[in-house]
């Protein structure tokens, strides 16, 4: 199983959709703002999507272990002794008889109310004080037996030291990691609970809610210790956490016995910022025993021999990088880019290069990652896989999805751009030739990312890319379905479009490459499924090939070129419906700009109607008319 699991985590790279691939791509990588601070610790983990690039995957490999793991085991150990305790006293005082009425408490009340007898008024408050009981125990539990149980694994042996602990050999630190993160959810879940019931002043459902807490971190903590030799610092939080979590179970304890409101008031505060503090401290108890099992892993990488042993322990390390941008940030800090291009250095560890800047791309969507990076000089390495012909293909696809990464628009710092100029020819120049070259439509759509954004953010690329015929290589790339097949590699292409065509000297190429026909298919590009994603990318595509239109038309003959070619009717069309254009605002106004650079070099291409409601009027006049339009108007 393991030597299966580890084959697929080194080709599922390639083999993975490139819709989940084009959300990386795509996707900011900025996490929603945590509405307060009762936000978990976990929650930047485990929720998703991130945008990111695998965060939909990982949500479900996440939720699945966890439902089944950490609920399952809890309510069966939970269940067995209460009712072990509970169900035998009350099988003893009640007669095989009377179990039919206790089936049915509703017709036993009704037969009491009937007869006066002393049993039947007995029975009834029998039956009714098992039914209290089993309403009550949904909400309580007994904090000696959580704390026994689950310190307890169930079905390991007896000299077995816990939960972490029970995978052996190299599968050791992915599982401690895994429970790790299993646990810290269900902790972080209970820590959130109590905040809303505590906001509504539920206080029975706030002590059970804490116990629950107070078991859970109990239970991690040991088991934990048990696994790892733990810092002394780490040691440090521990106590001071464990404490917190037996003040907060002591303190709601104490507002379950009374009614003074002036008393809750107070104690909902008190409550309240002592919750806040374990929040915090068991964030940062988390963090630090993250760090500490990721050592290990980059330990691994650095130490070992063993191609398998390291393409396991990256394997790790990229399973981690799914779950949120703080995990990233700390796998950066723990040195893994460093070690990661080490390996990629290694002309014996070639077949792991692919692996490597796998999970390089994915640490690097964050800013401490490409800090990383540029201090160990990993542009200069990236640019030698990328012209190095006998590097796989594959390695040179991971590369440029390193590039792609480092040069999106949406990081905040630049300072990294300064040694990437440096090596650009020699990148953009491997880069458009991996695209002409690529056997697929991911190693193309990966390709083609790094080069669109490239082009945002210097001009010279777009000069050297016109010099290397990208143009003709785009334009005929967009012919072959194996490789362009998909809204998002599409996207890619017309963007690079867009940003060429800011030159002058693109237009006669364009020309020549019957580029305006294939921006006219462009915008008639639409979803083929209900996918969001895929919806939003064809968005982009109708945005960015009218905006490309509207800036090659500067030149008359691609204006007349486009008249001809019926591009004001598919224009309109785009600006009076709203389905066409997927009711988004963006092509709406890309499509009015192009219309008014056509009707500027050719006022007689557009009918009066038409050219007093949008071309007349202000661009935002024209907008608002639009925008407001029913689809019947057409």
């Amino acid at each position: 199983m393991d030597t299966d699991r580890m084959a697929s985590s080194q080709s599922s790279r390639m083999a993975s959709s490139q819709s989940s691939r084009m959300a990386s791509l795509q996707s900011s990588r900025m996490a929603s703002p945590q509405s307060s601070r009762m936000a978990s610790p976990q929650s930047s983990r485990m929720a998703s999507p991130q945008s990111s690039r695998m965060a939909s995957p990982q949500s479900s490999r996440m939720a699945s272990p966890q439902s089944s793991r950490m609920a399952s085991p809890q309510s069966s150990r939970m269940a067995s002794p209460q009712s072990s305790r509970m169900a035998s006293p009350q099988s003893s005082r009640m007669a095989s008889p009377q179990s039919s009425r206790m089936a049915s408490p509703q017709s036993s009340r009704h037969s009491s109310s009937v007869s006066s007898s002393p049993m039947s008024r007995m029975h009834s408050l029998q039956v009714d004080s098992v039914q209290r009981w089993m309403e009550d125990l949904r909400h309580m539990t007994e904090v000696e037996c959580m704390c026994v149980l689950q310190a307890k694994a169930i079905g390991v042996e007896e000299d077995a030291q816990g939960e972490l602990i029970v995978a052996t050999g190299d599968h050791v630190a992915r599982d401690n990691l895994q429970t790790l993160l299993r646990r810290a959810l269900v902790v972080s879940t209970e820590l959130g609970k109590m905040f809303q019931r505590l906001e509504k002043g539920r206080w029975q459902r706030v002590h059970s809610t804490a116990v629950r807490a107070n078991c859970h971190v109990r239970s991690l903590v040991h088991e934990y210790s048990a696994a790892r030799n733990t810092p002394s610092e780490m040691q440090k939080y521990e106590k001071s956490l464990l404490e917190k979590c037996m003040e907060l179970t002591t303190i709601t304890e104490r507002c379950l016995h009374t009614e003074d409101e002036f008393f809750l008031k107070s104690m909902r505060e008190a409550i309240n910022e002592i919750l806040t503090d374990v929040s915090d401290s068991f964030s940062h108890m988390i963090d630090m025993a993250l760090a500490n099992e990721i050592q290990i892993l980059i330990r691994q990488i650095e130490s070992s021999d063993s191609v398998y042993t390291i393409s396991s322990a990256i394997s790790n390390l990229l399973s981690l990088t799914q779950d949120g941008l703080q995990l990233c940030r700390i796998i950066a800090k723990e040195g893994a880019v460093v070690a990661l291009f080490k390996i990629c250095r290694q002309d014996c560890f070639s077949d792991l290069y692919a692996h490597a800047l796998r999970a390089v791309a994915s640490i690097c969507c964050v800013e401490e990652g490409i800090n990383q990076l540029e201090k160990v000089d990993g542009i200069l390495c990236l640019a030698d896989i990328l012209t190095d012909e006998n590097s796989a293909e594959a390695a040179r696809a991971e590369a440029a999805a390193v590039v792609a990464q480092i040069t999106s628009p949406h990081h905040t710092s630049t300072q990294h751009l300064g040694s990437f100029l440096e090596s650009m020819e020699d990148i953009v120049t491997a880069l458009i030739k991996l695209c002409a070259s690529a056997s697929c439509g991911e190693v193309f759509l990966l390709a083609s990312a790094a080069l669109a954004n490239i082009t945002f953010f210097d001009s010279m690329a777009c000069e050297i890319l016109l010099q290397l015929n990208t143009i003709h290589i785009l334009l005929q790339a967009c012919k072959d379905r194996q490789r362009v097949d998909t809204p998002y590699s599409k996207d890619q292409v017309v963007t690079i479009l867009a940003n060429l065509s800011v030159l002058e000297q693109s237009a006669p190429e364009v020309l020549h490459e019957k580029g305006v026909e294939r921006l006219l298919q462009l915008l008639g590009e639409k979803p083929s499924s209900s996918s969001p994603s895929e919806g939003a990318a064809c968005e982009r595509v109708q945005q960015k090939a009218a905006v490309t239109l509207a800036r090659l038309s500067r030149d008359p003959d691609v204006a007349q070129t486009a008249i001809q070619l019926q591009a004001v009717p598919r224009l309109i069309e785009l600006c009076r419906s709203p389905a066409e254009r997927n009711n988004s605002d963006s092509v709406l106004v890309a499509c009015l700009a192009a219309l008014r650079r056509l009707a500027a070099g050719c006022p007689d291409s557009i009918e009066a109607a038409d050219h007093q409601q949008l071309i007349k009027p202000r661009l935002v006049d024209s907008f608002l008319l639009c925008s407001n339009m029913e689809e019947s108007f057409v």
